[in-house]
């Protein structure tokens, strides 16, 4: 049996304007796109319409599930919670990163990751999520245990993005000493002396394992379909091994110059909507707001603030000159989507899906109101 549902005077964010009128839904597409008030339909009252947000990087999940030192929840309500929260964001396609490769004395395992993936595929085939979800290898190539928790994932589908990362003290992230003190200091509560003997493990473990694991991890993702991304490039070197092992998408560059490079050669550079809107990187790194004004910014990733996708999108449509709303709607949509190949959502356009979210902004902030997967309401 054939759905239709018609949303009438709304302000339809397009690929490139905006339009004041109608969007007829059919079967789960947009069958139809239509300007001028429609007489008939679900009145959405002047609100903007945009596309579903595609989100390709977001560590939230694992917060649900171990919230607590050495506290586990159950992965599938786990899960729902993270399901439940990227969709009221406005969020219709998420690829849930999951660590493959841990540090010596963290409290959570290669097995939790496999759970938490095992989870999400009962929870596609039984029909219990909102948005669409796929999965993200986060590979600490530094890690001794990288290729092994890789392996686990082997033959899983619902992988298609992997990026290659390494967040020992002097690499890329945190290149700065001084940066790294402060940023795991804090989070490790360890003492000077601790923490020194913590720097030399992990700086040895990345000269034995960074370069042998990267390239095994690219060459598997390559006959796998997978698509790779990078992670911190910081210098020109770094861009070129990246082009050499195939990535395609360059996640947080953390200079000017790495994210000119990546750009030059055709790399969609993605960075936190987080550093965009608190002005900089909580690392001290380059700020995703000065790429976005030097046209050097493809792709919004909410990092670990799942609202933070939709708000940084308003936010630059707003302040930056050089880019429109419909410009900064696609970097959350759009861009994404066709950076991992699909290419039937993440725009506004007869036959693609009805992913659609209905948005007012209220003091500079935008409120999801209500948003459709493939037609049906979700949120």
């Amino acid at each position: 049996m054939t759905t239709e549902t018609t949303l009438t005077n709304a302000r339809i964010v397009l690929a490139d304007e905006i339009v004041n009128g109608s969007i007829l839904i059919r079967d789960g597409k947009i069958a139809d796109i239509s300007a001028g008030a429609g007489k008939t339909g679900d009145d959405m009252q002047g609100d903007y319409i945009i596309p579903g947000l595609v989100e390709l990087h977001t560590d939230h999940l694992e917060g649900h599930y171990a919230p607590r030192p050495k506290v586990r929840w159950n992965p599938i309500a786990s899960v729902l919670a993270h399901d439940a929260q990227v969709a009221t964001a406005g969020i219709t396609t998420v690829f849930d990163a999951l660590r493959v490769g841990m540090d010596t004395d963290s409290d959570i395992t290669a097995a939790d990751m496999r759970k938490l993936a095992d989870a999400i595929e009962d929870s596609v085939v039984n029909d219990r999520l909102r948005a669409d979800h796929f999965i993200h290898l986060r590979c600490e190539v530094s890690a001794p245990d990288c290729r092994e928790a890789f392996a686990l994932f082997d033959g899983d589908e619902r992988v298609k993005l992997a990026s290659l990362m390494d967040h020992a003290p002097g690499q890329r992230q945190f290149a700065s000493f001084d940066a790294y003190a402060v940023y795991y200091m804090g989070k490790l509560k360890m003492s000077e002396e601790q923490f020194r003997a913590y720097c030399q493990k992990r700086m040895a473990q990345s000269a034995e394992n960074s370069a042998p694991n990267r390239a095994a991890i690219a060459e598997a993702c390559q006959a796998r379909g997978i698509i790779l991304a990078s992670h911190d490039d910081a210098t020109i070197a770094h861009v070129d091994e990246a082009i050499s092992q195939g990535i395609r998408v360059a996640e947080f560059p953390t200079t000017m110059e790495a994210a000119k490079a990546s750009k030059g050669a055709g790399l969609g550079v993605l960075m936190g909507a987080p550093n965009v809107m608190r002005g900089g990187s909580h690392s001290g790194n380059v700020s995703a707001r000065a790429l976005a004004e030097d046209g050097l910014l493809d792709i919004l990733s909410s990092d670990y603030i799942p609202f933070s996708l939709i708000q940084s999108a308003f936010f630059l449509g707003e302040v930056v000159d050089a880019i429109s709303l419909p410009q900064a709607v696609a970097m959350v949509s759009k861009t994404p989507a066709e950076a991992v190949g699909l290419t039937d959502r993440g725009v506004i356009e007869t036959g693609r899906r009805a992913d659609l979210v209905r948005v007012r902004v209220d003091e500079h902030v935008p409120v999801v109101r209500t948003v459709w997967r493939e037609g049906r309401r979700v949120a």
